[in-house]
């Protein structure tokens, strides 16, 4: 078996370096977004999305990102999750995406809210039929006694009705950026990190050593 110390790339793509010059630093977000989107990088809205609850400990998982709106990105899930509970303590969280394929990441903070209800009506009646029955009858993050029980109700969902309404337990956040940090991968671990900071309305750049 390969050690896993010995396990590393060195990233030498050629990308500019980065500079504190990042006016608005959500527009340079979807811009980086965009490129690894249309990149080869799988799952390039995926995101790791950091909470902490009442316990004081962190929790993270992978979420996807299915909108950015007025600089204020948008998830959806269950409300009566592990990270809706979380989230219903403290309402701080973090969030990162990692485009290996572009030797780039990005960590994002800031305060999440809740969506309004037709938001969130709106993105559930646009998702597809087996996703709809998934929010109906999983209780996420809950302890089940097998999969076939599950199941076993989506079938029965599917022989009362083909008209799926979002249920009450499940909607959106946004999430509201406070800090956005940019780093792009360079040779010898020698990396471009950029950290931009809301303070008063106003983005303040600087940057950070590798």
């Amino acid at each position: 078996m390969t050690k896993i110390a010995s396990i590393r790339d060195d990233y030498s793509l050629p990308f500019p370096p980065l500079t504190k010059d990042i006016h608005d630093p959500m527009t340079f977000f979807q811009q980086w977004l965009s490129e690894a989107i249309n990149s080869d990088q799988p799952e390039p809205t995926a995101m790791t999305l950091c909470t902490v609850g009442a316990s004081g400990k962190p929790s993270a998982r992978m979420v996807l990102l299915k909108g950015i709106e007025g600089g204020n990105l948008h998830i959806y899930t269950n409300y009566e999750s592990r990270k809706a509970q979380d989230i219903a303590v403290n309402p701080f969280v973090a969030v990162v995406f990692f485009w290996p394929i572009l030797q780039r990441q990005v960590r994002i903070e800031g305060e999440i809210q809740k969506l309004p209800e037709e938001k969130a009506i709106e993105y559930f009646n646009s998702r597809p039929f087996e996703s709809k029955l998934s929010a109906i009858v999983s209780p996420q993050s809950r302890e089940i006694q097998s999969k076939e029980e599950l199941l076993q109700q989506k079938e029965e969902l599917l022989k009362q009705s083909t008209t799926i309404v979002k249920p009450a337990y499940w909607g959106g956040y946004q999430l509201l950026p406070e800090r956005i940090e940019f780093w792009q991968g360079r040779s010898g671990r020698f990396h471009d990190r950029v950290e931009c900071t809301k303070v008063e309305d106003q983005w303040v750049n600087r940057f950070l050593a590798p």
